[in-house]
């Protein structure tokens, strides 16, 4: 996360918390977890509240969980009742560790520039064949918005930006309607995408 939007959630972070943490995700969870492998560990990058890490634990899966800002990694790790790392996405450096990753409006304060080595990150962070969930609002361009920059992806910015990282491949990519009350208006894409098999990737 870049320090504009790292900042702001350090400031706002009980109010960014509140506001997420009862979202009702169970309809994308629905597409992801089907597609990982039985006992699959899950990374959640950029966890905010731990919402979502939360809920894959108490289904019973290993989740690993990281977010920017240190204000809300002490929220998220109060909530989710473990560990929670303080990293970016620009720090990543496992190597074929997770079944799945869930990157949940969080990839969508990346600068557009640093997104290509930021997705080969998250796609060297998988094992052969694991599944990558990323959501960012629907549009295209970077712009700043009430002191957080937003990278906005349409369905063309996404197939140019997969072009730049080769060995994951698409899918499913669909649009939504925000899931929080009175925000119904505001527009995502969201896309699965899996790690072709195969021999390690070095970053």
């Amino acid at each position: 996360m870049p320090n504009l939007s790292c900042a702001y959630y350090n400031k706002h972070a009980h109010t960014f918390f509140d506001d997420t943490v009862e979202v009702d995700m169970t309809p994308l969870y629905g597409r992801f977890l089907p597609l990982l492998e039985d006992r699959s560990t899950i990374l959640d990058a950029g966890c905010g509240s731990g919402r979502d890490a939360l809920a894959f634990a108490k289904l019973g899966y290993s989740v690993t969980a990281f977010d920017a800002s240190p204000a809300l990694v002490a929220l998220a790790e109060q909530h989710i009742g473990q560990p929670v790392q303080c990293l970016r996405f620009q720090d990543l450096t496992w190597q074929s560790e997770f079944g799945g990753i869930w990157a949940c409006a969080s990839l969508l304060h990346v600068p557009s520039a640093e997104l290509p080595d930021v997705i080969a990150r998250l796609r060297a962070a998988l094992k052969p064949g694991g599944i990558l969930y990323a959501s960012f609002k629907y549009g295209s361009g970077e712009r700043e918005h009430r002191g957080r920059r937003f990278t906005d992806l349409d369905e063309p910015g996404l197939a140019g930006l997969l072009d730049q990282v080769p060995g994951l491949g698409p899918v499913e990519t669909w649009t939504t309607d925000d899931r929080r009350p009175g925000r119904e208006a505001e527009r995502w894409l969201n896309t699965l995408l899996r790690r072709a098999p195969g021999p390690r990737i070095s970053l």
